[in-house]
């Protein structure tokens, strides 16, 4: 139990550790523009996957799976609604990173387990506990210092977490493991990508096979790096409890705000450190109280 729970560890760690070197993916192709980018993600995942599926004998779940929820309408409204989400996330993302915005898209992936139960508790009826109420007043704080701070609301930051935190509630409908799950959802939007690529190629602006091999490899090779990252999540995140992926969640974000303020210098003043402060202490607060509650329902099943 104890080499599963190892194993669930590195490669849950291992996940989160990609995704926040992630930007330093997409800022080898930042001459390209981000809808480019993205409509090359979501092409290039759905082949990467399917490829993926048949080597490992998946496929024929994926086509049950398919059917399925292309007979039920809930669930393909469902299926459609987190590949819009998704897709969303994945352009936001990406346009952030480009665009020297690399502190507020950290700050969305850290604040997105608060805005994930915030969802749960206005849809699905959640009760909050005192350290949950505590920990969304000082993220609360954060987040009100540094839009004073800005002179504006932290769009990007927010647009992440609540992308990201609705695409979580919309896939607790669908239940399916990660592999197929990813291959159902760019399968939807695929033509919507593939469609907006060819148009790209009419008009000439077309980056993909006109600018270098070094451009082509990464735009094709966005498929990979998008289903190795949540491969691993899948394989690691079943071995260890939810805690302690809720704690590793914090890795990715983390890596992210050292990459932009310390390779790429984008600005991190006082006010910004003093708002990530409120926040990190809201997340410390936040992750302890799962802790607590972790181990007394362990206490209770014994």
């Amino acid at each position: 139990m104890e080499n599963e729970e190892r194993k669930g560890i590195i490669y849950t760690a291992l996940a989160y550790t990609l995704w926040g070197l992630l930007p330093l993916y997409w800022k080898f192709v930042q001459h390209v523009s981000a809808d480019e980018i993205l409509a090359n993600r979501i092409f290039w995942s759905f082949w990467f996957m399917l490829v993926l599926l048949i080597v490992t004998k998946q496929f024929n779940y994926f086509k049950r799976e398919a059917l399925s929820l292309f007979k039920r309408p809930k669930l393909f409204a469902a299926l459609v609604a987190a590949s819009i989400l998704i897709s969303i996330n994945w352009f936001v993302y990406i346009w952030a990173v480009n665009s020297e915005q690399m502190v507020e898209a950290s700050l969305g992936y850290y604040i997105n387990p608060l805005v994930s139960v915030l969802l749960g508790v206005f849809i699905l009826k959640e009760v909050l506990s005192k350290a949950q109420v505590v920990s969304f007043i000082l993220a609360l704080i954060g987040v009100l210092i540094l839009t004073i701070s800005y002179g504006e609301f932290p769009w990007i930051a927010f647009a992440l977490a609540f992308s990201f935190g609705l695409y979580g509630l919309v896939k607790k409908v669908l239940r399916v493991n990660a592999a197929v799950g990813l291959t159902l959802e760019t399968l939807t939007i695929m033509p919507i990508a593939l469609i907006y690529l060819a148009y790209l190629q009419q008009v000439d602006l077309l980056s993909l096979f006109h600018v270098s091999l070094t451009t082509d490899f990464l735009l094709l090779g966005a498929g990979a790096v998008t289903a190795v990252p949540l491969l691993l999540f899948a394989n690691g995140a079943q071995r260890i409890p939810l805690f302690m992926v809720g704690f590793l969640q914090y890795i990715a974000p983390t890596l992210t705000l050292i990459l932009g303020v310390f390779l790429y210098g984008e600005p991190f003043s006082l006010i910004d450190l003093i708002s990530f402060v409120f926040i990190w202490l809201s997340l410390t607060v936040f992750t302890l109280s799962r802790v607590r509650i972790s181990r007394r329902v362990k206490l209770q099943k014994q």
